[in-house]
């Protein structure tokens, strides 16, 4: 276990920066995820943590010691590729034994390492098999073998289940999850899939353009996100941009205008709630909320839960997420309904630089 602390990394190709100013800190112990869309940079602070590329600026430490300048082969770090990265030619235990051979670890202790690693993957049964003779779930589990295999400080994983079917991903996550717990190793995983990250780290960092828009937890992150960008990636979200606010802090979305005095004194804001939140006005209201008259234009029923989607007045689309449906009627394809948004499930953002804006209830 070790940690690791970034200090204001930033990376440039020619005409482009690809890291701007990273600062993190990952605890010992850790599952920590970057998470973010294609070309955020997430893949490049990875690389740069491993030593496979080097930044422009800043420092990369380990517990407490910079290895800026230390080559990658002696970082003592494990690293998990998309791809798999495991040789053909090799049987499965001799892939998994083939970090310790570089590092001319004893015979002996070179089988009884490599049988445990495969063990811990529940692969025991598969060693002396091809790659070609695998699953891509076992292929993976032999590469994340042949990481841990050699008691790194340190486990770096590039988006390593995104060649995997949906069943094998849900599968291997909760493995990868279970084994990081059990060696308690200091685990840095990149992914682009939102769930993903959700179900399987401790903290999460959120990452757009090289810079971090936000760090919390996985629960923190979907309720309180920092930015429009996080509320709009991280889970579905109903945004409605440009909405007007009257010098009390009133809201000029729908027939009533509720008063939120954090808002007072700002021209215009974006409000953004998520589906699961939006309630049908039809039913007993438990909290103050704003009402939208709309028709069903989507109706998506799917046992425990339904979605709608809403065409609320001015053209606005919603989405609304109803649990338990098979207790209430099913609104119909067509049907006039109301929507209620309550107020305090409402998140605000500053339309010029997208920041939250605090609103106690």
């Amino acid at each position: 276990m070790a940690r690791v602390d970034l200090q204001r990394i930033s990376k440039s190709y020619p005409g482009l920066k690809v890291l701007d100013d990273i600062t993190l800190s990952i605890q010992s112990g850790e599952f920590f995820t970057l998470l973010g869309p294609s070309g955020c940079g997430k893949t490049t602070l990875l690389r740069t943590i491993a030593g496979f590329n080097k930044q422009n600026d800043g420092q990369v430490l380990v517990d407490g010691r910079r290895i800026d300048s230390v080559p990658a082969h002696r970082r003592n770090i494990g690293m998990v590729y998309q791809d798999y990265a495991i040789f053909p030619h090799l049987s499965v235990a001799d892939n998994v034994a083939f970090g310790l051979v570089m590092r001319r670890v004893a015979g002996r202790e070179i089988r009884e390492r490599t049988a445990r690693a495969l063990e811990l993957v529940q692969l025991g049964g598969l060693a002396a098999r091809l790659p070609h003779q695998l699953s891509g779930g076992q292929q993976q589990r032999v590469a994340l073998a042949r990481a841990v295999v050699v008691n790194p400080q340190i486990l770096l994983m590039d988006e390593p289940l995104s060649n995997l079917d949906a069943k094998l991903r849900v599968e291997l996550r909760d493995d990868i999850r279970d084994l990081q717990r059990s060696l308690g190793i200091t685990t840095i995983y990149v992914t682009h899939d939102q769930e993903e990250a959700l179900v399987i780290s401790d903290r999460v960092c959120i990452m757009r353009g090289g810079r971090i828009h936000q760090v919390g937890t996985p629960q923190d992150i979907y309720a309180r996100p920092a930015t429009l960008f996080v509320a709009s990636f991280v889970g579905a979200m109903n945004v409605f941009p440009d909405v007007a606010v009257g010098p009390g802090g009133e809201v000029g979305l729908g027939d009533d205008a509720p008063r939120r005095p954090a808002l007072a004194g700002r021209m215009r804001v974006t409000l953004a709630i998520r589906p699961e939140d939006v309630r049908f006005a039809d039913r007993p209201a438990e909290e103050p909320a704003i009402t939208l008259p709309g028709v069903v234009t989507k109706v998506t029923f799917a046992g425990r839960e339904a979605y709608y989607r809403v065409e609320a007045k001015g053209g606005r689309q919603l989405l609304a997420h109803v649990y338990r449906p098979h207790e209430h009627p099913l609104a119909a394809l067509g049907e006039r309904v109301m929507l209620a948004l309550p107020v305090a499930r409402l998140h605000a953002f500053a339309t010029d630089d997208e920041g939250r804006i605090e609103m106690p209830v």
